[in-house]
C-alpha cells in the first residue's frame, strides 16, 4: 500500500515562503569522523544565516575530529563517557548544552553526510509551521563502480526511506525518523527522552514521539545523502547494526503500539505498528519464497488449493511494489541487471538473519569509514 500510495501525485505540499524563518540550531554528533566531518560542514556553509548556530558534539573522540571541526568556525563540545556509549546520549549531552539558550527548532545532522541545498530552511519552516518533528529524504549512495550487492542495497534504503515515507506521508501517516536530517521544534524536545543506547535509536524517538500525540511528518523536498562503506565487512556492520534493530524493536514496541492504538483509538498507532512489520525486502523475499514451497506442499498433500493463490497474490503483489518503486524513483542510478542479483543478495543477508536469532547485537558499533 505504502509503495502503490507513493505513485500518486502530493496532496501534501504547502508554500512555506512566507513564514519567518525561526531560529535553528544545527546537532551534529561525531564519534571518530575526522575523515568525513569537514564535507559535513562544508555543504552546510552556505545555507546558514546569522540566526543559525552549528554544535558539533564530539562523542568519546580518539581522532582529529573535535580539532577539524573547530576550524570550519563551529562550536564543539567534547563529551568523553566510556560507560554510556551510543548516539543518543551524545544527543542528549548536545541537548542539554542548548538548553542556557533554545532556538526555535533543533536540525539533527549525522558527520558523515551532504546536507543538499534548501534543506535547512526547509525543514526549519515546516517544523515551526506544524508543530511537529519532521524528517527529510534520507538516502545513501553507492560506490562507483557499482556492485550488484550495493545496487540492491540502494534499492532497498531508497525504497525505506523515500517510496514508503512518501507513500505515508499521502496516507497522512506518521513519517519514520532515520536518524539524520530530522527537525524537532524545541517545545517538543522534552516529550521524549534522547538519553539511550538502542542501536536504532532514530526508530525509536520517531515511535515516542507518535505515543507522545506529536507524529512526526515526512518532508520529501529536504535531502540529506551518506555514502555505503565500500569495505564489506564495514558494510556487514552496518547492515547488521539495521536489522538487529529493526527486529528487536517490532518484538518489543509492536504491542504496545497495537494496544495503545485499540485503547486510544487511533488509526496513526496502529498504521505505525503496520508499517514496523514490513520487514527488510531480503528477508522478506526470504520467508515468502517458504511460505510458497509450504503451501505448494500442503495442496499437493492435503488439497489445500486456495493456499497456493493465495501465496502467489503475495508474491505479485512484493514484486509490484518492489518493480514501481524501482522505475519512478530507482531506474535511473540502478541498472536493470542489477535487480537480477536480489536472489544472491538474499544469501548474502542469511548470515545477519541468523545471527539475530542465535546472538542478536545490542550494543551501538560505529560502522568502520573508508
Amino acid at each position: 500500500m505504502e509503495c502503490i500510495t507513493a505513485l500518486l501525485p502530493n496532496n501534501c505540499s504547502h508554500n512555506y515562503d512566507k513564514i519567518p524563518y525561526p531560529s535553528v540550531c544545527i546537532l551534529i554528533p561525531a564519534h571518530n569522523e575526522a575523515s568525513g566531518i569537514g564535507m559535513t560542514l562544508s555543504s552546510l556553509k552556505s545555507q546558514l544565516t546569522i540566526k543559525d548556530r552549528v554544535i558539533v558534539v564530539a562523542d568519546n573522540c580518539t581522532d582529529d575530529t573535535a580539532k577539524i571541526a573547530r576550524e570550519y568556525g563551529v562550536t564543539v563540545i567534547e563529551r568523553n563517557d566510556t560507560l554510556r556509549r551510543g548516539k543518543g546520549y551524545a544527543l542528549d549531552f548536545g541537548l542539554q548544552y542548548i538548553k542556557a539558550n533554545p532556538p526555535e527548532v533543533v536540525i539533527f545532522i549525522d558527520a558523515d553526510c551532504i546536507v543538499h541545498p534548501g534543506t535547512v530552511e526547509k525543514l526549519a519552516k515546516t517544523a515551526i509551521f506544524n508543530h511537529l518533528p519532521v524528517q527529510s529524504t534520507n538516502l545513501l549512495k553507492p560506490p562507483q563502480p557499482i556492485t550488484p550487492r550495493h545496487a540492491v542495497l540502494t534499492l532497498a534504503f531508497l525504497v525505506k526511506n523515500l517510496v514508503r515515507q512518501r507513500g505515508m506521508r499521502r496516507l497522512k501517516l506518521s513519517a519514520s525518523l532515520t536518524g539524520t536530517g530530522m527537525a524537532v521544534p524545541w517545545f517538543l524536545i522534552n516529550k521524549v527522552s534522547f538519553a539511550s543506547s538502542n542501536i536504532v535509536e532514530d526508530k525509536q524517538l520517531g515511535l515516542d514521539f507518535t505515543l507522545a500525540g506529536y507524529t512526526p511528518i515526512f518532508c520529501e523536498e529536504a535531502l540529506v545523502t551518506g555514502y555505503f562503506p565500500q569495505q564489506q565487512k564495514a558494510g556487514e556492520t552496518q547492515k547488521t547494526r539495521w536489522v538487529h534493530g529493526h527486529l528487536e524493536t517490532l518484538r518489543s514496541q509492536f504491542p504496545k503500539l497495537i494496544k495503545a492504538g485499540i485503547l486510544q483509538k487511533r488509526l496513526d498507532l496502529i498504521a505505525i505498528a503496520l508499517d514496523l512489520t514490513v520487514l527488510p525486502i531480503s528477508l522478506l523475499m526470504m520467508l515468502w519464497f517458504v511460505s510458497a514451497v509450504f503451501s505448494y506442499l500442503m495442496a499437493m498433500a492435503l488439497g489445500i488449493i486456495w493456499l497456493p493463490v493465495i501465496t502467489l497474490i503475495q508474491g505479485v503483489l512484493i514484486l509490484i511494489a518492489i518493480v514501481s518503486a524501482w522505475m519512478k524513483f530507482g531506474r535511473a542510478e540502478l541498472p536493470t541487471r542489477m535487480l537480477l542479483s536480489i536472489p544472491f543478495y538474499m544469501f548474502w543477508n542469511m548470515g545477519i538473519y541468523w545471527s539475530f536469532l542465535m546472538k542478536p547485537q545490542k550494543s551501538w558499533v560505529r560502522t568502520g569509514r573508508d
